[in-house]
């Protein structure tokens, strides 16, 4: 009998449960139906927020197809959605959160993006919990080693919370505070190389082809067209949109860079289609009230529902559509380094990935197989 196991742990700032089976169309369907879960392409796993997490439902929606373990999951009350942050605060002791606190308005005065404030937050806490009441000057390394075996490998948590809680306890201690951890010698996990997922043309075309909403097949056709993060597409402004010389720029993307990407007539054509329609206020994409971002939840239900319309039943994200662009370039001839620059990449080696899944590059390779 088919068999999901279901566990607890972190992924950023988020407190999960994830859904482990192996691959399985069925498996795949039942979950989307589930409804509160989404798919994570770093852990190649489905998750839900462990505030919104109900097992007697998800019971019933796998229930009899597969067999269901989860021992992992603490059966204890779950806290709501506005007090789950502070209950995680309140775990820790008062000089803990004192100095947590402290690190936060650091990193606020440093500029770090908001995003990855939470995260160091978050991952912080989930270290510091670990440890209980030690003081500060009591931390040491091998706390951080029994962390990272007991908490995060036993309970199969992602290489990329690892790394980010190593990268916020050398940023807390070797600026907060001063302590025993020697800071350079934590060691950051081996970094994990996962294939891009990748969508074949005819199904990207089959995708819009069936987004017949004028807005929601502009946002999602942007994504495919300029290798757009999702991040990106809800932060561009229509005076981001230079028709005249045919670029899009990107403003204070990742790693707070601008970039510009080449944008041709028919994107341009189906973008002024688009404004004629909703004239946005204040961002290209708006929400139903003026002057509001559109959500990214509201954005993946937008591609969930293309998905199902297209009769795609991959796990596909809006990630997908980067990398898809990306592939599609290097299939027909495109440069790597302007790929690069393209997708503001910092290195080139993060794109060099995309040439293990170019059709082009594997096709030309020849089985020996085939000269016996």
């Amino acid at each position: 009998m088919k068999k999901i196991i279901l566990r607890q742990g972190n992924y950023g700032e988020e407190a999960l449960v994830f859904i482990h089976f192996d691959a399985d169309d069925l498996l795949n369907e039942l979950v989307q139906r589930y409804g509160k879960a989404k798919w994570n392409d770093d852990t190649s796993c489905w998750q839900v927020a462990e505030t919104e997490f109900d097992l007697d439902e998800l019971l019933r929606a796998i229930r009899p197809h597969a067999f269901v373990d989860y021992r992992l999951i603490p059966m204890r009350p779950k806290p709501d959605n506005q007090s789950y942050k502070e209950f995680r605060r309140n775990k820790l002791s008062i000089d803990h959160r004192k100095r947590l606190a402290e690190f936060v308005a650091w990193m606020s005065h440093k500029r770090y993006s908001q995003s990855t404030i939470k995260a160091y937050e978050s991952a912080l806490s989930s270290f510091l919990e670990y440890v209980g009441n030690k003081q500060f000057t009591e931390i040491n390394n091998t706390d951080m080693v029994d962390y990272v075996n007991s908490n995060i490998i036993a309970n199969g948590i992602s290489f990329s919370f690892q790394n980010q809680v190593v990268n916020a306890a050398k940023l807390f201690f070797r600026e907060i505070v001063r302590c025993p951890l020697e800071v350079e010698k934590l060691e950051r996990p081996m970094r994990r190389h996962k294939l891009p997922n990748v969508l074949s043309k005819e199904e990207v075309k089959a995708l819009l082809a069936c987004t017949e909403n004028t807005k929601h097949r502009a946002m999602l056709s942007l994504i495919y067209a300029c290798g757009l993060r999702r991040g990106e597409l809800l932060n561009l402004k229509p005076g981001h949109i230079s028709s005249k010389r045919h670029l899009l720029i990107v403003v204070d993307a990742k790693g707070r860079k601008d970039r510009v990407v080449p944008i041709s007539d028919k994107v341009i054509t189906m973008l002024r289609e688009y404004y004629r329609l909703y004239k946005p206020s204040i961002w290209l994409f708006e929400g139903q009230m003026v002057g509001t971002q559109y959500s990214e939840t509201s954005l993946q239900k937008v591609l969930k529902k293309s998905l199902e319309g297209a009769g795609i039943r991959k796990p596909a994200t809006l990630h997908w559509l980067r990398h898809s662009y990306a592939t599609h370039l290097l299939e027909t001839g495109t440069d790597l380094r302007y790929i690069q620059e393209l997708l503001g990449h910092k290195s080139s080696k993060t794109t060099e990935i995309y040439t293990h899944v170019s059709e082009k590059s594997l096709s030309s390779i020849r089985s020996p197989f085939d000269d016996l």
